[in-house]
């Protein structure tokens, strides 16, 4: 820990957390502004895409197309606001790091937003079709007439999406993490099991229930946790070789030290 992290006080962490939360919430407010202005173009293509296509989704409530537009709002926010929330847990962090490890944990902060995009797509455009899929063909099986509310339909598409697209900051998270010397990959390895377990389950969760909807996202997910695996080795290593030159450095200083 350094200097500057032992000289700060309690009170002084604790302002500076409620700096970091104000921040945070500021930019939250603002992505949910600007998303009020994009909500009715993501709408349009949300309701125009082939997945929406031979459904007449129909509003049950007054408030159900002001809580469509909200929920894309507050969609559009979390993506802006997500990079910024992990810059800024970084400033908080960053005065108990050592000037290497603030330089190789910053990089990581716009990956975020990549990553997240990336689950997006991939819930999006590859799982959310198949669940789709998965409940109307049980619906037509059962003989019921399919009259759904806009509701329910963009709240089974969210709830399919958001937690997909934060799981795929994973790999992210634990390099940060391994950055932070919180974990490293031999912890890892050793979680494996309960690893896979909790990713599985997750994936068993968000998916219909049917075997190739679940091994076609547990799939995903534990490509993610083993990349996540060979990723926190790469920068484990890094740090074990910068230990050993900064010892290197040590040792031939006190030999010369010593010698004259």
């Amino acid at each position: 820990m350094t200097q500057q992290m032992e000289e700060m006080s309690i009170t002084e962490h604790l302002s500076e957390l409620r700096k970091r939360l104000i921040y945070v919430l500021s930019i939250f407010v603002l992505g949910l502004i600007a998303g009020f202005f994009v909500a009715d173009p993501v709408y349009q293509y949300l309701t125009k895409a082939e997945s929406a296509k031979g459904f007449v989704l129909h509003a049950f409530s007054f408030w159900d197309g002001i809580g469509i537009y909200m929920k894309i709002a507050g969609l559009f926010s979390l993506i802006i606001t997500l990079p910024f929330t992990v810059y800024q847990i970084w400033k908080f962090v960053s005065p108990g790091l050592k000037p290497r490890e603030r330089k190789a944990t910053l990089k990581y902060v716009p990956y975020v937003f990549l990553l997240f995009l990336t689950g997006m797509a991939f819930s999006y455009y590859v799982i959310f079709p198949m669940a789709l899929a998965f409940t109307t063909a049980i619906t037509e099986k059962m003989g019921l007439v399919e009259t759904y509310g806009m509701k329910q339909y963009f709240s089974f598409l969210f709830g399919i999406v958001l937690p997909v697209s934060l799981l795929f900051e994973l790999p992210l998270l634990i390099m940060f993490l391994t950055g932070l010397r919180i974990l490293n990959p031999i912890r890892l390895r050793k979680m494996r099991r309960v690893s896979y377990f909790v990713l599985i389950f997750i994936a068993v969760v968000i998916t219909p229930p049917d075997f190739i909807s679940d091994l076609l996202v547990m799939i995903p997910l534990l490509l993610l946790y083993e990349i996540s695996v060979l990723l926190s080795a790469i920068v484990y290593r890094k740090q074990l070789a910068a230990d050993e030159e900064i010892e290197s450095r040590y040792v031939r200083a006190e030999d010369k030290k010593h010698a004259g």
